[in-house]
């Protein structure tokens, strides 16, 4: 299919896991996409797999966000989708672990950073040729909902974003901008990294099963299975969904398996 045929994306974090794997599932579907990260031999990788353009940019760094913008509409003329991926874990721990360096750095990728994308994809999205219309869409996780104990920064960022999300969705409809705002929330997703976890830990075999056993389902998600969600909010298909929660977790948060 090519629900997305004509349509600009911008993709946060696009050079490696859910992020490239979006990157290629919108061109699959038609669009025309730009994506940034900082691992440039990643991103010639993506480039040549896709055909999207990258662009060096760090989604902390306000002072390059209007840069960004600014040639996304000098060379496509306008922005229909964005996805807010990039994230980190780096640095994370306890409520008693933590540090304030590590801390500021999760929080300042996760909600800072997603902030700024959702704030400068609006912006854009408003500035289109027919009038404010767009998808915005923002990776969250099923964590934002199952706090974990040892990834505190994470945790919080993940639950903070939903807010940001439905604040910005109620924004856009008050001012009657076509454009939408929503969160995914994937599971355990079996990314490259993930699967290098696996193999190098000292049982792969009880690694593999420990990540499984966390969905109802036995499995983890796939990474085609969350970039299909992310085409799907993105699509005129669902022009009347905004501010929004999409869990792909296979029943991890649904509720408690019991005795």
């Amino acid at each position: 299919m090519k629900r997305l045929e004509g349509k600009v994306a911008l993709v946060t974090g696009g050079t490696s896991g859910i992020g490239a794997g979006t990157v290629e599932r919108l061109c699959a579907e038609g669009a025309r996409v730009i994506f940034t990260g900082s691992n440039q031999a990643a991103a010639d990788a993506v480039c040549a797999a896709t055909g999207a353009l990258f662009i060096r940019h760090d989604v902390t760094d306000v002072s390059a966000w209007d840069g960004l913008m600014a040639r996304i509409l000098e060379e496509y003329g306008r922005l229909d989708i964005a996805f807010a991926n990039a994230g980190t874990e780096n640095g994370d721990g306890s409520i008693e672990s933590i540090g304030i360096e590590g801390w500021n750095t999760i929080i300042g990728v996760n909600l800072t950073g997603v902030m700024l994308t959702v704030q400068h994809a609006m912006r854009a999205m408003a500035r289109n040729p027919e009038g404010p219309v767009g998808s915005i869409i923002v990776n969250s996780s099923m964590n934002a909902h199952r706090a974990m104990g040892n990834f505190v920064a994470y945790s919080v960022s993940k639950t903070a974003v939903l807010a940001l999300v439905k604040s910005s969705a109620v924004h856009s409809g008050n001012r009657k901008y076509k454009i939408r705002v929503n969160a995914v929330l994937p599971g355990v997703v079996e990314t490259a990294m993930i699967a290098n976890l696996i193999e190098k830990s000292g049982d792969p075999a009880a690694t593999r099963a420990a990540y499984e056993g966390l969905s109802p389902m036995g499995r983890m998600a796939s990474v085609d299975e969350v970039a299909g969600l992310v085409a799907w909010l993105a699509s005129d298909e669902t022009r009347f969904c905004s501010g929004s929660e999409f869990t792909m977790d296979g029943a991890s948060t649904a509720g408690m398996n019991g005795v």
